[in-house]
């Protein structure tokens, strides 16, 4: 295989082959981003993608540069999220059998999701409890039946299917001063970062990954890929231990920068896109837009485009992510607190020690620990941020016994 410094992207025969089967996607002005910023912010909006991502680009790039016979022997992947649902398309547009490899604690929504759009093309195995477990059972699998196997991100010609997202937005739009983009295996970073190397030079490409797993900036700090002992896997769409060797030689060459976002502020934003916006995506889907704040003053009067990578969001999370930008906001918090065993103590809590606008949205009364007194697991909701700072004074004036568990991870990976 030639070195990433070799190799000839071709995203101009890679839009060809997408022709009729990817959609080119809208680049939208959003007029309530742009006047907030006070900039022209557009969004590329992956998230209409027939399967809901740009994963499609780059699964069928590969697959359809297959040879016949390599077709008919069939193809493999491992994924439990979009490049599962655009390896499955891939197989029922070209006719050729697939098998997905998924983790078995994959959700029944993502194995619908999937089957819908492979039927009767694909067979799925949930194999292992790790993304990795089954990405080692695939490639057996690949290599003991004579197929091919089709990587979520690390493969030229992945990169080049990803990168027809950045031929599409300058097709459309010429003079961008920064392009926002999701990294996870870094494929889509690469891809469109090469190109607007050749054809938009001047445009900054800011690389966006989870908190939780900043593989990427691990790998560039250590100038090769590393592998993270540890992720957040909240963040799905993004969250990998280990980006691709090609990517990172690419991405290297052309990143501006890169920056990790927190996992509450991803929930925020995906909260106010739906409310303001009416735009439903996945996390990893708006990490791009997560990171205006940190760049407010560079892109003053500047033209901005975000990649809105997908939106495959199961309903279900929906509470968590509420959750999640409540405990970032500094919104919700949560206390176990002794109660001393006496008529009226929980009364005074309520009354006198929180706020008017406060909101007890969890009260749990646990095993006592004495005669004397009793826990209590008390999550309180606050309106406005400020207010915390009268919380805890009104606790410290009625001598409340308490401990703060938002501030305490073991506690909270525990009890909440």
């Amino acid at each position: 295989m030639q070195s990433a410094t070799t190799y000839q992207l071709d995203f101009n025969t890679a839009k060809q082959r997408l022709h009729n089967i990817a959609l080119h996607t809208p680049l939208q002005l959003n007029h309530h981003l742009s006047k907030k910023y006070n900039c022209k912010i557009y969004l590329k909006r992956e998230d209409l993608q027939i399967v809901r991502s740009y994963k499609l680009r780059g699964a069928y790039n590969m697959m359809s540069s297959l040879t016949t016979e390599q077709l008919q022997h069939g193809v493999v992947c491992a994924s439990a999220g979009n490049h599962a649902q655009g390896f499955a398309y891939s197989c029922k547009k070209l006719n050729v059998k697939g098998v997905v490899f998924m983790p078995s604690i994959t959700p029944k929504q993502k194995i619908t999701q999937t089957k819908m759009f492979g039927e009767e093309n694909i067979k799925i195995k949930l194999v292992g409890d790790t993304y990795d477990d089954c990405a080692i059972a695939a490639k057996k699998f690949t290599e003991e039946n004579n197929m091919v196997f089709i990587p979520p991100f690390d493969d030229y010609k992945i990169i080049e299917g990803q990168g027809t997202v950045g031929v599409e937005i300058l097709e459309e739009l010429n003079n961008i001063d920064y392009v926002f983009i999701p990294v996870g295996g870094g494929g889509l970073a690469a891809g469109i970062g090469t190109y607007f190397k050749t054809f938009s030079p001047q445009t900054k490409i800011i690389g966006l990954e989870p908190e939780g797993a900043p593989s990427m900036q691990a790998a560039l700090k250590a100038g090769h890929p590393v592998t993270l002992e540890t992720i957040d896997k909240f963040v799905d769409g993004a969250a990998v231990k280990k980006i691709g060797d090609i990517t990172f030689a690419l991405c290297k060459n052309v990143l501006s920068d890169m920056h990790s976002i927190p996992e509450g502020k991803v929930c925020s934003t995906i909260l106010k896109l739906y409310n303001e916006d009416a735009i439903v995506v996945e996390p990893a889907g708006a990490l791009s837009i997560a990171a205006l704040d940190n760049y407010a003053n560079e892109i003053k009067g500047k033209t901005i485009v975000c990649i809105v990578s997908g939106s495959n969001n199961d309903i279900d999370r929906m509470p968590e992510i509420k959750e999640r930008s409540l405990q970032y906001e500094g919104l919700k918090h949560y206390f176990l607190v002794r109660f001393a065993q006496r008529p009226g103590a929980l009364k005074e809590f309520v009354n006198y020690v929180l706020g008017k606008n406060d909101d007890i949205t969890r009260f749990e009364y646990m095993q006592k620990t004495n005669k004397e007194s009793g826990h209590a697991l008390v999550g309180i909701e606050l309106q406005r941020k400020e207010d915390y700072k009268h919380l805890m004074e009104k606790m410290k004036q009625y001598g409340i016994d308490y401990s703060e568990i938002n501030k305490n991870d073991t506690l909270f990976g525990y009890l909440i």
